[in-house]
């Protein structure tokens, strides 16, 4: 009998931890205001100090993490949370997160204004849900898209103007109002940095540079008057 429950009690740990170290499907949006606060909140108080950056997946911190008792025990909301604060803020904050190149295929057409996005190459925007996508000819219309369709996306693509390199919707520097116009007129151009979307808003009489998450519905509408 005790063995019997021994072995249950075993598997049942085992099923727990497994279940744990898959990568979630979660939305950034839902990360980025429940997620990662909670999990910074609880890595401190709860857990050593952790090197994210040491290990090769996801996966392998959570085990290291679990094998080497480097967190008082948490329940598996909590644990997640650590665990996707470690990976996804505290690792990128020292080492740059390897973005997809944004590919167009000729046939896609932006869910927004219907036109064939691979004929604006400069301005080409992404948001990806899991591994299926879309194409905008520029952020303006990237934007409209995403506030009535949140749920599920994993990640947002756009250009850096200058560099034409891909870089990380969520984490650039935008320019409204410049004398700059995209395929579809006044347009939210993108940059990696502030120092450069300074410069651009200075040499193109731009109205402000501003972050994603102080860009609402209402600013990105009223590109269009």
């Amino acid at each position: 009998m005790l063995l019997n429950k021994f072995s249950i009690l075993l598997l049942t740990s085992l099923f727990l931890v497994t279940n744990s170290y898959a990568y979630p499907k979660i939305s950034n949006a839902i990360k980025e205001k429940k997620i990662y606060p909670m999990g910074e909140k609880v890595y401190l108080k709860k857990c050593q100090r952790i090197d994210p950056t040491v290990y090769k997946s996801y996966e392998s911190m959570q085990k290291k993490i679990l094998l080497e008792k480097l967190c008082a025990p948490l329940n598996k909301k909590y644990f997640e949370a650590v665990s996707l604060y470690l990976w996804d803020t505290k690792r990128d904050s020292t080492i740059e997160k390897q973005l997809r190149d944004i590919i167009v295929e000729k046939n896609e057409k932006c869910p927004v204004c219907g036109m064939f996005v691979y004929k604006y190459p400069k301005w080409v925007t992404q948001i990806f849900y899991g591994e299926k996508h879309y194409s905008f000819d520029g952020a303006k219309d990237m934007f409209k898209y995403y506030f009535d369709n949140k749920e599920g996306i994993t990640e947002m693509l756009i250009l850096d103007w200058y560099t034409q390199e891909t870089i990380d919707a969520s984490k650039a520097f935008y320019v409204i109002g410049s004398d700059t116009y995209g395929p579809m007129g006044h347009e939210l151009i993108g940059f990696k940095n502030e120092v450069d979307a300074k410069s651009f808003y200075m040499d193109h009489r731009g109205k402000k540079v501003i972050r994603f998450k102080d860009i609402t519905k209402d600013i990105v509408y009223k590109l269009d008057e």
